[in-house]
């Protein structure tokens, strides 16, 4: 019988599996999807989080098979504004590094199966939850029949639509913002080369991330459009914006031709945060985005998972010794929450600095940016407040 059941195997639900599996917990692993989500979503590491992913010896891999970027940039008619370094932000890794969430999944499945090749089970949806105060049961369907499983502790990593949470009828805090952004994957075909860009334009921000293989991400802020939809057709059934669409909005506010036969991948995502009640609840622990959802802009909701996991492992030992760790649990549970209230806030300024502004507010607001980047002390402090340090 396992000790330990992780419920997803997502980024954070496969770093927690790894962190116990390398301490000699007995651990398994149960994920809905029957295989890995190649959908690229999540592309920023942020150095605290390569500085945990260290400790189960994946970081140096990551690194190799991705884009560092030490150095942001923001632009604004036709000239640049800012930059910003992360040299200073960590002796060890002094970057954000990009990946897709796709390759760093299986970078952390690699290392689970490295470790327990039988620890992960896919195809299982959950039914049913019980804690009787001793052990943890749950009940799940999957292909092969009825899935049971119970053990000592059961740890929730299965995101933002969390089967665990709902069947704890755990409550959320929600909130819903205006911002509604369009994202794509195409050929580099500027000269940024490893730096990421923020084009402050007129209609709304255009954010560009390098990625590895020679492919570029643009983010564009939808503005003045009916959400998902193609704000060019004034009347009749619309059509959802494609890449030729989104190549077009990047030319009209940034001036860079993207080639749109080179994209590959296009998603259009609204934005809100949701806040669990708790994350403890007897022997279940809510992490990651099933505790906590934060706005992608900023790209911190995956780092702010891994962070939970790495904070949660050594309660999770003491706990399987026989140790009383409730005040312990408290007290996670109030830093996590803190840290991803934090988030939230810090997202919520990055989405209003990227809004709409016209004329001299557009002005004003670049004027405020270029002043802030020249002092070197504001510049290091919002470098740390934009890598979770």
């Amino acid at each position: 019988m396992a000790e330990v059941l992780i419920v997803g195997a997502g980024p954070v639900g496969l770093f927690m599996a790894a962190l116990l599996l390398q301490s000699g917990v007995r651990v398994r692993v149960l994920e809905q999807r029957t295989e890995r989500d190649q959908h690229s979503r999540a592309i920023g590491i942020h150095p605290p989080a390569l500085d945990v992913l260290r400790r189960i010896g994946v970081a140096q891999e990551l690194v190799a098979q991705g884009v560092p970027i030490r150095r942001g940039i923001a632009l604004g008619g036709g000239r640049q504004l800012a930059q910003m370094s992360f040299a200073g932000v960590s002796d060890s890794f002094p970057f954000v590094l990009s990946l897709p969430q796709s390759r760093t999944e299986a970078v952390l499945e690699q290392r689970v199966r490295e470790l327990d090749p039988g620890a992960l089970r896919r195809g299982v949806r959950l039914t049913g939850l019980h804690d009787d105060g001793g052990l943890v049961g749950v009940a799940g369907s999957s292909p092969a029949g009825p899935v049971r499983h119970s053990a000592a502790l059961v740890i929730a990593a299965d995101g933002v639509r969390s089967a665990v949470r709902t069947l704890q009828g755990t409550a959320v805090r929600a909130k819903h913002y205006p911002d509604r952004y369009l994202m794509g994957d195409f050929a580099d075909s500027t000269c940024f080369g490893p730096d990421a860009a923020l084009f402050l334009a007129p209609e709304g921000i255009v954010e560009s991330f390098p990625l590895p293989g020679g492919l570029r991400r643009w983010v564009i802020r939808l503005d003045g459009t009916k959400p998902g939809w193609n704000p060019g057709t004034n009347s009749g059934p619309v059509t959802l914006p494609d890449a030729c669409w989104l190549a077009e909005q990047v030319r009209e506010r940034t001036g860079i031709d993207v080639d749109a036969g080179s994209n590959s991948m296009l998603s259009s995502f609204g934005v809100r945060s949701r806040l669990a009640r708790r994350m403890v609840t007897g022997r279940t622990v809510l992490i990651g985005d099933a505790a906590h959802e934060v706005s992608p802009i900023g790209g911190q909701g995956m780092n702010l998972g891994w962070l939970d996991a790495v904070a949660l492992a050594p309660l999770v030992l003491a706990a399987l010794q026989g140790d009383r760790v409730g005040a312990q649990l408290r007290s996670f549970e109030r830093s996590r929450m803190t840290a991803a209230a934090r988030a939230v806030r810090q997202s919520e300024l990055n989405m209003a600095l990227g809004r709409p502004f016209g004329g001299g507010l557009l002005n004003i607001r670049s004027h405020a940016i270029a002043a802030a980047a020249a002092v070197p002390a504001v510049n290091s402090f919002v470098a740390r407040r934009f890598t979770m340090q």
